[in-house]
């Protein structure tokens, strides 16, 4: 991974930490519904949104919920998304400053691929669940068949959609994106090897395509529809991102 201080503009800070969700729409209310239906009685306690970027998922699971608690990496990002929730604090995940034992569902949204250390971070995110309590992960699928965050070439980052990249034997691809990880089924579960949790639930989920649909109208929408319906067939292995629901034990 490339080391967090070498930030400098904002397209290198969205290669590092990737581009949290600004506004909200159709693929950001289906991921909702699934973490309300994951977290199930957990939402009834604390909720931790463990990379909660400028806080769009903890301004509506607030909604469901109690008490909401956002942890950002980024100091800007937390300074906004304190602006619409009190509860924001800005800290890495490798370190979390909560007590053992203190959440009754905790949510990581496509963050663990920026990490400096995704496996001490699931350990940390494991350590502040109650017996009982789920976490729910969302993280990129090696087997998408393109790179979402973008790639260098030359020392030059390029932004964009990169095809084929992950495809790549592993060594190669982390050359073109040091800055981002990527996960098959087998890294997400040793992420989790030894560590006081069981698997509730783990799937391949395609995107909503939102961008798409906003220029091609229904065509986008035919897509949505028929990627979204691969997610319970063997072609789910090119979906967008893996899925995971654990209970602490």
């Amino acid at each position: 991974m490339l080391n967090f201080m070498n930030i400098g503009t904002p397209l290198e800070k969205a290669a590092l930490r990737g581009e949290p969700s600004y506004v909200w729409r159709a693929g950001q209310e289906r991921r909702l519904q699934m973490m309300l239906r994951a977290m199930g009685d957990g939402l009834r306690g604390a909720v931790l949104e463990n990379g909660c970027g400028v806080g769009i998922y903890v301004t509506h699971l607030s909604s469901y919920s109690g008490f909401v608690v956002g942890l950002e990496r980024d100091m800007e990002r937390a300074i906004t998304a304190h602006k619409i929730n009190a509860h924001i604090l800005c800290a890495a995940g490798e370190g979390l400053p909560f007590a053992d034992n203190m959440f009754d569902a905790q949510l990581s949204h496509e963050v663990i691929e920026h990490v400096q250390d995704d496996t001490q971070s699931v350990q940390e995110m494991v350590r502040v669940l109650k017996p009982a309590g789920k976490l729910v992960l969302f993280c990129p699928n090696r087997g998408y068949p393109f790179e979402t965050h973008g790639v260098y070439w030359r020392g030059k980052y390029i932004f964009g959609n990169i095809p084929l990249v992950n495809y790549l034997p592993r060594a190669w691809r982390d050359k073109f994106a040091p800055h981002v990880r990527v996960y098959n089924q087998a890294d997400v579960a040793a992420l989790f090897h030894n560590l006081p949790v069981k698997v509730l639930h783990k799937s391949i989920v395609f995107g909503a395509y939102d961008n798409i649909i906003q220029r091609s109208g229904w065509l986008g929408k035919v897509l949505r529809a028929v990627l979204q319906g691969l997610e319970n067939s063997p072609l789910s292995f090119f979906g967008l991102s893996h899925y995971w629901v654990v209970e602490k034990i």
